[in-house]
């Protein structure tokens, strides 16, 4: 009589051979996206003359680095660049939302002619290269008066932030219950009013992933910011790229470190918090059955 032994034996070591190959993946992903923001912590808190000590945990620790990132004695001001990265990260998001939730619901509830060619621009937008458009910008923009203020930022960051933002927003639309809206309308609702009453808040977890992820684009940008900033204008990621320290010659990567962190640890902190809805942003528009 023949056993089956073997090959029952052999379905939990597959399985426990699956879940050892998932949990692999994840430590490499996690070590591999992981490793330079650690690394960047480590060295922040590194006293200066041991910069670039390879030993793979903190030593040598002093929080003069901290100090000397906010030091407007060396020619830095990067506690005015947070301000500017903070008004303009905010005002690039506000904008582009309010553009994007109607730009959106519009592609994703009306049918017109050309809808798709409509939707395939505004994708094709966001894959246009950025160093293209420096010379125009720079010249329409000097031209105008604005080099050196704030809306020569935050425009061109708007038109690069709000195709993403419609794209994400449309593809979700497109999976809300409509039949939600109809309750509405036959119950009285005008149709914006079903729009900001019933499906508006179904979009929320959607509207606050695509913020997110708007507004660290917005803070991340450099080119542009770097040739239409002034002192007084430039976000973190230009000031932190001009940083000087006491020997002129010598980069100061402990202090650019040290501001690279603070720029850093909010915006990994927020989005821990809000994982949660950011999940539920891609997956709350099913209708569950």
């Amino acid at each position: 009589m023949a056993t089956t032994t073997a090959p029952v034996a052999a379905v939990p070591l597959l399985k426990r051979l699956g879940s050892l190959r998932i949990y692999l993946g994840v430590l490499i992903v996690l070590v591999w996206g992981l490793g330079p923001f650690y690394w960047m912590a480590v060295t922040a808190f590194r006293d200066e003359r041991y910069t670039f000590d390879n030993t793979p945990w903190p030593t040598h620790l002093t929080l003069d680095n901290f100090r000397n990132a906010f030091d407007t004695s060396r020619g830095n001001n990067f506690g005015r660049a947070l301000v500017n990265s903070l008004i303009i990260g905010s005002i690039t998001t506000a904008i582009a939302l309010v553009l994007g939730i109607f730009a959106a619901y519009a592609l994703a509830r009306i049918g017109f002619r050309g809808k798709y060619v409509v939707s395939g621009l505004i994708l094709s937008a966001s894959m246009f290269p950025v160093v293209v458009l420096v010379t125009p910008l720079f010249q329409l923009f000097t031209d105008l008066g604005w080099i050196g203020r704030y809306q020569a930022m935050i425009i061109p960051n708007i038109s690069f932030v709000l195709p993403m933002t419609v794209y994400v927003l449309s593809s979700f639309f497109a999976e809300l219950p409509w039949e939600l809206e109809e309750a509405a309308r036959i119950d009285g609702a005008s149709k914006l009013q079903a729009f900001r009453l019933v499906m508006l808040p179904l979009a929320a977890p959607a509207v606050f992933t695509t913020a997110i992820l708007a507004f660290i684009a917005a803070v991340n940008e450099y080119l542009l910011a770097r040739l239409l900033s002034s002192d007084a204008t430039q976000p973190v990621t230009v000031a932190i790229a001009g940083f000087s320290g006491n020997d002129p010659k010598a980069i100061p990567y402990t202090a650019i470190m040290a501001a690279g962190t603070m720029v850093t640890v909010p915006l990994v902190i927020m989005v821990l918090l809000f994982q949660r809805r950011i999940i539920s942003g891609l997956t709350a528009g099913g209708v569950k059955s």
